[in-house]
């Protein structure tokens, strides 16, 4: 499945870092590549980056989701780009097809920074709210301060509710955008972590950021970070949690601009 690109680089051949691997960027559950705007936008000074709309979000096709089919989505689009091999930033979700990508075919990721999840079942999830969302009852039509009003009933969170408003489609006969059913159809597998031959790894630079306060990766992910990732780091974002990017998003960018130039 050839997947939505939003592709920048720099306008002047002057400031292109040639020769320097692409950077692409992967949302989260419930995001869209559009969310990491203004990541994109410094990187793509001095590098070419693609932000990607994963498979049921954003302007991307649907259909039923796993970390394989997914992973397979990316390297499908990435190849059809010519943007082989590449740097991937994943935030969550996107973090983990990054990381399903990297490990079954590691000549194709040429570094990779994930944040805020492991390679594992956290527990952790938003099963509730997508069948929540799929009862949404919406009028004939709805404007974006309408839909707000509409979603605080279900979404109290104003963080997690704005999340949500961007996949409304409004005016008449509004109605979810993305992939909703299919999301939720195929949530187990997304609150998951894939199959993962033995003696499988990714021997890459890797980068593991954690919102100081998220509860997604603890202590005892750490033996199989190494297993998986053994040339990784882990570094904490302070006064930050699961959101870390949008929570403290100066020092996210410091430490995402720090690894795409050092590798």
């Amino acid at each position: 499945m050839l997947l939505n690109v939003i592709e920048r680089g720099p306008e002047e051949a002057s400031t292109r870092d040639a020769g320097r691997p692409p950077v692409v960027l992967l949302h989260g559950l419930f995001g869209r590549a559009r969310n990491l705007g203004f990541f994109q936008r410094r990187l793509a000074r001095t590098r070419r980056t693609l932000a990607i709309d994963l498979r049921n979000h954003g302007a991307s096709p649907h259909g039923l989701m796993d970390y394989n089919v997914m992973s397979a989505d990316l390297l499908e689009t990435l190849g059809h780009h010519d943007a082989l091999p590449a740097t991937l930033v994943g935030h969550s979700m996107g973090g983990k097809v990054a990381m399903t990508l990297a490990l079954m075919h590691p000549g194709m990721v040429h570094s990779l920074l994930v944040a805020d999840i492991p390679p594992a079942r956290t527990g952790h999830g938003q099963f509730g709210l997508g069948e929540q969302m799929l009862h949404v009852p919406f009028p004939p039509f709805l404007n974006r301060a309408g839909a707000d009003l509409l979603l605080q009933h279900y979404i109290p969170n104003a963080d997690v509710r704005a999340l949500m408003l961007q996949n409304i489609r409004v005016g008449e006969n509004p109605d979810w955008y993305i992939g909703l059913r299919e999301i939720v159809e195929s949530m187990p597998n997304v609150e998951s972590w894939p199959y993962i031959p033995e003696g499988y790894s990714y021997p890459g630079p890797t980068l593991f950021l954690a919102g100081e306060n998220s509860p997604y990766i603890r202590a005892e992910h750490f033996t199989t970070m190494r297993r998986l990732f053994p040339n990784h780091r882990l570094e904490l974002i302070e006064k930050a949690g699961h959101w870390l990017h949008v929570e403290n998003p100066d020092r996210f960018a410091e430490l995402l601009e720090r690894f795409v130039e050092r590798y």
